[in-house]
């Protein structure tokens, strides 16, 4: 006979568009990005978040579309989430398109949406120090700062430059050393960390430009 429950679970854990399975209390780090396409960086970030922070999980939010990069994403969004979930490749990292089920387009739209419906999770909301660096570019950038933790994840260079960027500045006072981390993610916004590892070089950018040119 089979079981309805688990069949459920199995289910929700195959569709792209629905949220992964989770346990009322779990820590989650957000990784969100257009995964254009995905990399060992992905991967490498999510691992230290797990372990410096004692996330439960981390869940790859594949984008349907960067608004900043209007000529992107090269792959479509089913090809993304198939190639995320083979380089993951790891029980607690979870890639999903429940962006495009709840028909956002910025991040600060999407995280609020998310937070509502998870209001029983510590979320983290996880990105690299170039994105701090640009950070007050995004639309509604304090908004996101209030509604989730943020972890940041130094990039080769980028240290110096995103930790006096603007965004860094204002919301200085709400910032934790590294060796606190763990606590991030019980931390009432704004809150965030920045981590000096794993320093990835890569970035999907770089690999499109690559593959474009060989």
């Amino acid at each position: 006979m089979i079981d309805a429950a688990k069949a459920r679970r199995q289910a929700t854990a195959t569709n792209p568009f629905r949220l992964p399975t989770f346990v009322p209390g779990m820590r989650i780090g957000l990784l969100g990005g257009s995964f254009d396409p995905p990399h060992d960086g992905h991967r490498q970030v999510s691992l230290v978040g797990l372990h410096a922070m004692g996330l439960d999980q981390v869940w790859w939010l594949v984008s349907p579309q960067n608004p900043l990069k209007t000529n992107a994403p090269s792959l479509d969004l089913a090809d993304r989430i198939a190639a995320a979930r083979r380089l993951a490749n790891h029980p607690r990292i979870r890639a999903t398109a429940i962006e495009a089920t709840l028909g956002t387009t910025f991040t600060a739209e999407m995280l609020r949406k998310l937070s509502q419906r998870l209001r029983n999770l510590d979320l983290v909301w996880m990105m690299g120090a170039d994105n701090l660096a640009t950070f007050h570019h995004w639309r509604d950038w304090r908004k996101i700062a209030a509604t989730v933790p943020i972890a940041v994840f130094n990039r080769p260079g980028m240290a110096l430059t995103a930790l006096s960027s603007p965004a860094a500045k204002t919301l200085t006072h709400g910032r934790l050393p590294a060796h606190e981390a763990a606590l991030l993610p019980a931390k009432k916004p704004p809150a965030w960390v920045f981590l000096p590892v794993p320093n990835v070089p890569l970035s999907s950018t770089a690999i499109r430009a690559a593959t474009a040119s060989s």
